[in-house]
């Protein structure tokens, strides 16, 4: 390569820098996922029995949105949303922070839901992972029309994944879940130290702030 095309080279790198750092710059927020199914009144019944927040859609819309609890996101579902075929969304994610406790809630909401299952060396294996291992134990259930959920238990991200600089909790139940696991890491370390913490409050937030994070954790 001669130097001219080196300097082209240098200089198209450049550019396309300058004008990705413009578009990581630019704020997108994910805020509705089209789902496509047959019969909206029948869908509309089973996000309702569902537990989700129905939202105001423009009357005579023909459109109807469900958001999930404690989630940023909607679906949304209505006459000429989509071409796709009804049933065609497939495991989409839905994060829990017991997935125990939310398989046993939609259970009794009525609606048939898979037996806990979590990822082994060799595919998957009945019941939750042993340690509880975050992103490991999954359910899934479907809709009238077949499009499925993927119930996914995560308690800490991986690294990258959330802002280290921001800690935030979508429901009270995600907060909770978060103040007893740091509950029983904090009862581990005053073990390990053999004296009582009285800054314990001080050790919650920085153990809860770091497991969201996925950085390390304190001992």
């Amino acid at each position: 390569m001669n130097q001219a095309s080196a300097q082209k080279q240098t200089d198209g790198v450049r550019r396309n820098d300058a004008v990705n750092a413009g578009v990581k710059a630019v704020d997108m927020k994910l805020e509705v996922i089209v789902i496509p199914v047959s019969d909206t009144e029948r869908a509309e019944q089973f996000y309702q029995k569902l537990g989700w927040r129905q939202d105001v859609t423009p009357p005579g819309s023909g459109v109807f949105q469900f958001t999930p609890h404690g989630s940023s996101c909607s679906i949304q579902f209505g006459n000429g949303l989509t071409s796709a075929v009804p049933g065609s969304a497939q495991r989409t994610y839905l994060i829990v922070s017991d997935i125990e406790a939310a398989r046993d809630a939609i259970a009794a909401a009525g609606i048939e839901v898979s037996e806990i299952f979590h990822l082994g060396p060799n595919g998957p294996v009945g019941g939750p992972d042993p340690q509880h291992g975050t992103y490991r134990s999954l359910a899934t259930f479907s809709d009238p029309d077949g499009n499925s959920w993927l119930l996914q238990e995560i308690t800490a991200r991986l690294p990258g994944r959330i802002d280290s600089g921001m800690t935030s909790f979508s429901s009270v139940t995600d907060l909770i879940t978060a103040l007893r696991r740091a509950e029983a890491a904090h009862g581990e370390h005053e073990k390990r130290t053999g004296v009582r913490d009285a800054n314990w409050a001080d050790w919650y937030a920085a153990y809860m702030a770091a497991e969201q994070a996925g950085t390390e954790l304190p001992q």
